[in-house]
């Protein structure tokens, strides 16, 4: 008998994943999401598989993130790239490295302008994905899943795949509702989210602009998707998780967000400090996190902490927050 491969997540109740980010989930990034907030998963930044390179497809810095789990938390390693054979290499060093549970991104709208079909981009030659998806799921020892949009310019091309994924042995699909060209103007459509999900054996993870724990809650019921995927809500309000668990507010007063922003930012200084290199790199990344935010009521003061010049300014700013 076959055995199935484990998902990385535990039955029971909805997994709560958080997304890969490119610039924003790194390691320390993760890390304190896992040690505030627990997501039931967590991905990698997407990996890049370099089509030209003879052997080696990933990165020295990227083998060296991979791993079956962080913290006791299933670690998905995303991957981002095209070629059927480049791609099988990287999905077996990948598994070499020790990972247990690898995605393939059709989902990024920015890898379309690179030389070759990464990405979104994979979905303007639908044609060639047989041949990958099958060579992945007879490499791939562990979940093999996908994330991606709902269509390169056609939100309704996703059915269309949806018996391929079926056919390859695919373990789950995460969906962002929008198509490649859409990048992130207009709003993630649901209506095609709980569509897929009564078309398709497959768990459907929902993701899509899940801001607060009242989207999260409506989506879930509304879709019936088998779990939800947060992004930039969470990136703004780590306490998402907990929201959505019922263990924090719902809707923080603003003293309470207040409070959660000092820590927040406050901790990612700290700990971009022992990832990154010089007061500029981490400056630059910590606001990189504050593009996701859009709070009316912080307005003015996000404002302010995107000015700071040093990092002791930038402390002192976010000391006044109330």
């Amino acid at each position: 008998m076959t055995s199935v491969p484990p998902l990385p997540w535990q039955a029971g109740q909805p997994p709560l994943m958080l997304a890969p980010m490119q610039g924003l989930t790194n390691r320390a990034m993760r890390r304190l999401f896992i040690d505030w907030a627990r997501p039931d998963t967590v991905f990698t930044e997407f990996m890049r598989v370099n089509a030209a390179a003879p052997v080696r497809r990933l990165s020295a810095a990227d083998l060296r993130e991979i791993a079956p789990q962080e913290d006791g938390v299933p670690l998905v390693v995303q991957l981002i790239g095209h070629g059927c054979e480049a791609l099988v290499s990287a999905a077996r060093s990948a598994q070499a490295a020790g990972a247990v549970h690898i995605n393939l991104n059709l989902g990024c709208p920015y890898g379309r302008m690179t030389s070759g079909l990464t990405g979104g981009g994979m979905l303007q030659r639908p044609e060639l994905l047989e041949e990958i998806f099958f060579a992945l799921r007879g490499t791939i020892s562990g979940s093999f899943s996908v994330k991606l949009r709902a269509g390169y310019d056609d939100p309704n091309q996703i059915f269309g795949l949806l018996p391929l994924f079926e056919a390859a042995g695919v373990d789950f699909l995460v969906l962002h509702p929008r198509t490649v060209v859409q990048e992130y103007q207009g709003l993630a459509d649901h209506a095609i989210t709980a569509q897929v999900v009564r078309q398709t054996r497959l768990p459907v993870i929902a993701n899509g602009d899940i801001r607060t724990a009242a989207d999260g809650a409506r989506l879930l019921e509304e879709s019936g998707a088998a779990g939800l995927m947060l992004g930039r809500g969470a990136i703004a309000d780590p306490l998402l998780f907990q929201r959505l668990r019922g263990s924090a507010p719902a809707e923080p007063t603003r003293s309470e967000r207040a409070a959660m922003l000092q820590r927040y930012l406050g901790e990612l200084l700290a700990r971009y400090g022992e990832l990154f290199c010089g007061e500029t790199q981490v400056l630059s990344k910590v606001k990189g996190v504050l593009a996701t935010f859009d709070d009316a009521d912080f307005e003015h003061d996000i404002r302010q902490l995107r000015k700071a010049r040093t990092m002791a300014a930038f402390s002192a700013r976010l000391a006044e927050l109330e």
